[in-house]
């Protein structure tokens, strides 16, 4: 049976807030608590604080019993919050602090990208700092010099290699950092969140270098906030919520869940009360939902699966022709499609009082990565007249997958476009021509010919 890389067992992290160390005190100090006595026990008892107390340590969790394994080779995603836990997990996986209770084992060298410039001297250029950084993380001299062209290509800071890391911007830093990090063959990669000051292209390149190393069989652990990275670089994610761990699994799986939990823009809009609902004279506006394909409210969805926009509202008076629709739109403001009511029951046909659920299916493998943000409308045909209209009433957040069963296969880069078909591709295979006959076949074919 294999040997786990990470093992994470009952770990848990706690930290002291307001915690009052009593030293010795000096006359001078004596003489001001005594002064200042009084009106601090005022305050106290403003604030419903017991008087005369000292204020007592108040102890918070960072991390309560957490617990998982990570195979040689998986690259597994860490998802949450901010203040979920996940950069103090990496800590203590690092070394960099110890758990309160519960143990960690980590087997393998380490190469741990934390935060933007971690194992940087300031005052020293960028050629003495791979050096550096890489004796940190314990490389000898002689594989930092045979992996030192290939940092410095990936990095791309060759013109700036012999100044002071202090000058560098942010970015650069992080591009050598991770360049450092990556190409000295850790056995474990951990990268905390540091490929957001990254341009697009730079994110992509770091996105395929890392599918690399885990293709090579080493582990990488990755800390995100962007969901289409983590689902498009890794197999599993773990979600972490006020410290422990709430959801192990598919990537995308946990990304939905993740979503779901009321971390994202929410998929359902709902007015209880009629008479503050958006709505004109004819139709009023009652709830907008996004929906999974079994008819659970769902922020997030798989770039694969069919999710429903679904809009409730209530015919307040009688005998006109409507017209529902929803006009779709990506994170950079381009509307990607819209959709008009095409029921066949109900299209050209007046409609009584009531209410009316009306759901629009957009089909798997349509849909790029990312979030989209739906607008809700309704109008009365002949005349045509605006009933309602929500912007940005509820919001998708697509996941895209590496598994190869999407339409970005086995490509782990940037794709353009505001959509993202599966489109059935055909290959015809024509092999090379045969070689010519030898002379000699040639000769002895004419001798034949000419008896």
């Amino acid at each position: 049976m294999a040997v786990p890389a990470i093992c994470v067992q009952d770990v848990s992290k706690q930290y002291h807030i307001g915690d009052i160390r009593r030293g010795r005190t000096t006359f001078r100090e004596a003489l001001i608590a005594a002064f200042v006595a009084p009106f601090r026990r005022a305050g106290n008892v403003l604030r419903g604080r017991a008087t005369g107390a000292a204020q007592l340590d108040k102890e918070f969790w960072a991390l309560r019993n957490v617990s998982f394994k990570v195979e040689q080779g998986e690259i597994v995603g860490i998802v949450g919050r901010n203040g979920a836990g996940k950069s103090t997990l990496l800590k203590i996986l690092s070394r960099i602090t110890e758990p309160t209770t519960g143990y960690s084992e980590m087997r393998g060298r380490v190469g741990a990208l934390l935060e933007v410039g971690t194992g940087f001297h300031s005052e020293l250029t960028g050629r003495e700092n791979v050096f550096l950084n890489g004796a940190i993380l314990g490389m000898t001299r002689a594989e930092i010099y045979r992996k030192f062209d290939e940092i410095v290509a990936f990095s791309e800071v060759e013109k700036f290699l012999d100044t002071p890391i202090k000058h560098y911007s942010s970015g650069m830093k992080m591009r050598l950092a991770f360049a450092v990090a990556a190409h000295l063959e850790p056995e474990i990669l951990i990268i905390d969140e540091v490929l957001a000051v990254g341009d697009a292209a730079f994110q992509s390149k770091c996105l395929n270098k890392m599918q690399d190393i885990g293709k090579e069989g080493r582990t990488v652990l990755f800390v995100s906030h962007n969901m289409p990275a983590v689902t498009r670089l890794c197999g599993r994610a773990i979600l972490l919520d006020s410290g422990g761990v709430i959801d192990d699994g598919p990537a995308h799986k946990v990304v939905s869940s993740y979503l779901n939990v009321g971390y994202g823009t929410s998929a359902l809009r709902e007015w209880s009360d009629s008479a503050n609902a958006p709505g004109g004279e004819v139709a009023r506006l009652r709830a907008v939902r996004i929906i999974s394909a079994n008819g659970q409210i769902s922020e997030g969805v798989s770039i694969k699966e069919d999710v429903g926009m679904q809009m409730e509202f209530e015919v307040i008076k009688g005998g006109y022709t409507l017209l529902p629709h929803f006009y779709v739109y990506n994170e950079e403001g381009i509307c990607v499609f819209g959709a008009l009511d095409q029921d066949p029951v109900w299209r050209r046909q007046p409609r009584p009082e009531g209410r009316y659920v009306s759901t629009a299916w957009i089909p798997g493998h349509l849909l790029a990565e990312g979030t989209l943000f739906v607008n809700c409308n309704l109008i009365t045909l002949s005349p045509n007249i605006l009933q309602f209209k929500v912007q940005q009433a509820v919001a998708i957040h697509v996941a895209d997958s590496s598994d190869g069963n999407t339409a970005r296969g086995d490509w782990t880069g940037r794709m353009l476009g505001v959509v993202r078909p599966m489109f059935k591709w055909t290959t015809e295979y024509f092999p090379a021509a045969a070689p010519a006959s030898s002379a000699g076949s040639g000769r002895d074919a004419s001798r034949n010919n000419t008896t």
